[in-house]
């Protein structure tokens, strides 16, 4: 299990590359950027190097950290996945290779993707001096036109991409990622409504193609959540003193909401339940809700029940929880 922080080197880079950077700039230029990805907005207005250098100060820690847990659920499933490959789609500044270089010692050829030059520069730049990603490829242009181009890699990760567009593109980027993706496919999105429809979308579509779903779902069966809720995850991560600064905040850590999809050509050989919100702990038990192969469960774990209780008050929000079959 990787870290939801940013590693050191990455961390460095981004430093270096503050040197004489304008806190207030940054705050105004990530705050702008922010307002268009919100109304529905790309990385268009992300132009200049102080645009690209904002835009990673003040996205790049969340999208890591969620990015890691999705990861993190990957290989707690599949255990004996050993990619050598790596395929980032709409890579922006490079975060989701540097959570896959973390989770995934074997990764040994990174191929970027994304159509923005500007980030494309800084992702290169912050990889300079990496001891894993120094050699990484970075394909400008558009990525659906470029993936067709691309070798197939073991492992294909799309990071906060296919909210950038149309539904009949989302359908066509889904199919080319699925045909590059050697072993796995992992797809990251906002933990929204709409972005839970996205996921659940290009889940159906590929389940339709033949892939397996190895996390966060314990089945390939139709969500069984009914609106108004909607599945996702939230992952709590610690703020910089700059990070603070250009987001305007208080407080000193941050909860990134996400919802993504692990998918694999094989089967899981384990299958496990999963934790969908925060359990309840009450004085005489502990009550949670798990998706599980059978649909949603509400779980009661009685305080008498003394292993069981342990082991239920470590249970987290986006947790896997192994079936007993």
């Amino acid at each position: 299990m990787i870290s939801p922080t940013l590693p050191f080197e990455l961390k460095a880079a981004l430093d270096g590359k503050l040197q004489g950077f304008s806190r207030t700039d940054a705050a105004q230029r990530s705050q702008k950027i922010s307002t268009t990805y919100r109304a529905g907005g790309g990385s268009g207005t992300i132009r200049s190097e102080a645009d690209a250098l904002a835009y990673a100060l003040a996205r790049m820690p969340a999208t890591y950290a969620a990015v890691a847990a999705s990861l993190n659920a990957l290989t707690e499933i599949a255990p004996d996945l050993v990619p050598e490959t790596l395929l980032d789609v709409g890579a922006g500044p490079g975060t989701a290779s540097w959570a896959a270089a973390e989770a995934f010692p074997s990764l040994q050829d990174f191929t970027l993707l994304d159509a923005n030059a500007t980030l494309s520069r800084l992702a290169l730049e912050l990889a300079r001096d990496s001891t894993r990603l120094a050699e990484c490829r970075y394909l400008p242009g558009d990525a659906g036109a470029n993936l067709a181009q691309a070798s197939q890699a073991d492992l294909v990760i799309a990071s906060y991409i296919i909210g950038e567009l149309s539904e009949g593109d989302q359908r066509s980027l889904a199919d080319a990622m699925w045909t590059k993706a050697r072993h796995a496919l992992v797809v990251i999105e906002p933990g929204t409504p709409a972005g839970y429809a996205r996921i659940l979308a290009l889940r159906q579509q590929l389940i339709t193609a033949g892939a397996f779903v190895a996390a966060p779902c314990p089945h390939e069966k139709p969500c069984p959540l009914t609106a108004p809720d909607w599945c996702h995850f939230s992952q709590r991560l610690p703020r910089s003193q700059a990070h603070r600064q250009i987001k305007g905040a208080d407080v000193p850590f941050e909860d990134e909401r996400f919802i993504y999809v692990a998918l694999t050509r094989t089967p899981p050989e384990s299958r496990a339940s999963r934790v969908l919100a925060p359990p309840d702990l009450g004085k005489a038990e502990i009550t949670a809700k798990l998706c599980t192969e059978g649909g949603v469960a509400t779980t009661k774990v009685p305080r008498r029940d003394r292993a069981a209780y342990a082991s239920a008050r470590r249970w987290r929000w986006g947790d896997a929880v192994l079936s007993e079959s």
